[in-house]
């Protein structure tokens, strides 16, 4: 904690003797507050200590601060300027005064914080943890706020099993601006989980959801179709799930079926059946041909090259997508990998 603290206190030191003023941590802090308060502007959250007002006031801040132009940076930026102020003034009594304001609006920073390209665990920077707890008041909001579902008043959903009520809930919220945030973070989250190891899938939802959150950035689409895409997306999500159950395929199963299906012309010409059928044999092959680091080694990359394409032979694959299925194919062969090795060493 100790070493914390002097990281922060380095952080300023240029700042002070610069300007060689005692006070100017103080007259940072106000800056810097200003600033937030600008950003919040028209808002009016003077009622933030009533534990009864302060969730939902969060939530209005929340969508106030996702709808202005690079506000979710901009607000974190400036936040954090203003702890590392008050970490060197917090015990001046000029300073006390804003305690319970500064803890409001880390309590809007966490929430922005947690998914976002903050380092990838969702955490503030490490120097300011002590600042934090120091900070948060358990009458504002108890234990801290960094789950935006939770300022939301909505419960997190299992998203394999995304149920259509709450999806309505969703695309019935009034700060449309968190409606986004929430579908975002879920669709994210199910991408990296769910499809981590299908190369088709991955690709295919991670291109959807970035040119609809790029569309939404960019303000060529208001945020109620943005939302309206963006279920439609987590939908899709749950399609997918219903397709691997009714062709009864695992994951790894599906993950070649993807591959093989890539083609719609492929598909229409050979249908499921058949494809579910080339995509188990594809899921065991490469498997037990398997040995360490095989990705690396071209002999036997080449082996497994001359066995896909035997395969999509007997199955009389289209000709002409035989070279672009191999290689398809043989990409998420080595996505798998990994796992693979694992349960073979």
């Amino acid at each position: 904690m100790l070493k914390e603290a002097l990281d922060i206190n380095s952080a300023w030191e240029t700042i002070l003797l610069a300007d060689n003023i005692p006070e100017a941590p103080h007259r940072i802090l106000q800056d810097k507050l200003q600033v937030a308060r600008d950003m919040l502007h028209p808002i009016d959250w003077s009622d933030f200590r009533q534990p009864s007002k302060a969730m939902a006031l969060l939530a209005v801040c929340l969508d106030q601060i996702i709808e202005l132009p690079d506000g979710r940076k901009r607000f974190c930026d400036v936040v954090l300027n203003i702890t590392k102020a008050f970490a060197l003034c917090g015990t001046l009594d000029e300073a006390m005064v804003f305690t319970d304001e500064i803890a409001f609006l880390q309590a809007i920073r966490a929430p922005l914080l947690k998914g976002a390209d903050d380092g990838g665990d969702g955490r503030a920077p490490k120097n300011t943890d002590f600042a934090l707890k120091q900070l948060l008041s358990d009458a504002l909001v108890g234990g801290g706020i960094t789950d935006v579902f939770k300022v939301a008043g909505l419960e997190k959903p299992d998203i394999s099993i995304l149920s259509d009520q709450f999806l309505a809930e969703v695309a019935k919220m009034p700060l449309k601006n968190l409606a986004v945030e929430l579908l975002q973070r879920l669709l994210k989250e199910e991408v990296q989980t769910r499809f981590k190891t299908n190369v088709v899938q991955s690709k295919k939802f991670s291109e959807m959801l970035k040119a609809s959150l790029t569309k939404y950035t960019n303000r060529s689409i208001e945020a109620a179709q943005v939302i309206a895409e963006l279920i439609a997306m987590a939908k899709q999500f749950r399609e997918d799930a219903e397709k691997a159950e009714s062709l009864g395929l695992s994951p790894e199963e599906k993950s070649f079926y993807d591959a093989l299906a890539n083609n719609q012309s492929a598909h229409d010409l050979m249908g499921d059946e058949v494809l579910s059928a080339m995509s188990q044999e594809l899921a065991e092959k490469p498997r037990r041909n398997l040995s360490i680091d095989w990705q690396h080694k071209e002999n036997v990359r080449a082996r497994l090259r001359n066995l896909i394409k035997a395969l999509l032979k007997r199955y009389k694959y289209p000709p002409d997508q035989e070279t672009a299925a191999v290689d398809l194919v043989l990409v998420q062969a080595e996505t798998l990998s990994e796992d693979w090795s694992v349960e073979a060493a």
